[in-house]
């Protein structure tokens, strides 16, 4: 399974903008919790089965006013320092949408490069371990759609075995729509287990606390999203709101 990583550059008010805006951290720790959260997903990535392509956004399709001048040169470099391989394939993304971003790269893998199975696996989960990216390209074998739900109603991973109706398939709530869309192209349906992802207030609690419950039972994955937030110094006060220890 080809695991197609859709990363955009690190820029604060860009990151996890809908999360800085809900939770106490800056534009610039949200930015670097996506950053770290992108090095955890590659690297599950790496460690799994799959062969990890990471779609990048390039100057075109960013929103005005964020600026990159090479971001393949950008990824490139990043990449380099945090995976084994060095030799990470990146393709820019094409579409004037996040729906038809995502589904001009799932579809042009599947038809014209012949991949049997196309993954889209969002840089926000930073819980993702290679189990999930595992089992989820065995389901494959039974199903030719897997959804994994992710927080607020939307998706952390979307595999298939062929195209259906991309058209604002990744629009919230994302889970929902892309299952209506893969029944209507007749696709057997199966789905990964829930993780959080970090782009609400609910999903950087829930990862948190699934991060520290893991620290504990001695399980590894989610290290540099973890180190990210230890030094950011945030936590969950007694009513389950997010609190800044200083």
């Amino acid at each position: 399974m080809i695991v197609v990583v859709p990363v955009d550059p690190p820029r604060e008010g860009l990151s996890l903008s809908a999360l800085s805006a809900t939770a106490p951290i800056t534009d610039a720790e949200a930015c670097r919790l996506y950053e770290a959260s992108v090095t955890d997903v590659v690297s599950a990535v790496e460690q799994s089965g799959g062969d990890l392509l990471v779609n990048y956004r390039d100057k075109e399709t960013l929103p005005e006013g964020v600026t990159a001048d090479d971001p393949e040169s950008e990824l490139s470099e990043w990449l380099t320092d945090v995976l084994e391989d060095d030799d990470v394939r990146l393709e820019r993304q094409v579409g004037s949408t996040r729906s038809a971003r995502i589904g001009n790269t799932v579809t042009h893998l599947l038809k014209r490069e012949n991949a049997s199975a196309v993954g889209v696996l969002e840089p926000t989960v930073p819980l993702v371990r290679r189990g999930e990216i595992d089992s989820t390209a065995m389901a494959l074998r039974r199903h030719e759609v897997v959804l994994g739900p992710g927080s607020a109603g939307g998706t952390y991973l979307s595999a298939y075995t062929k195209p259906i109706d991309f058209t604002d398939a990744y629009t919230t709530p994302s889970l929902s729509t892309l299952a209506r869309q893969s029944a209507g192209a007749d696709c057997s349906l199966g789905f990964a287990p829930m993780l959080p992802t970090l782009e609400t207030a609910d999903g950087l609690r829930e990862t948190m606390t699934t991060l520290e419950a893991r620290a504990i039972a001695d399980r590894p994955g989610g290290s540099a999203t973890a180190a990210v937030l230890d030094e950011i110094a945030i936590t969950i006060g007694t009513d389950g709101t997010l609190e800044r220890d200083r």
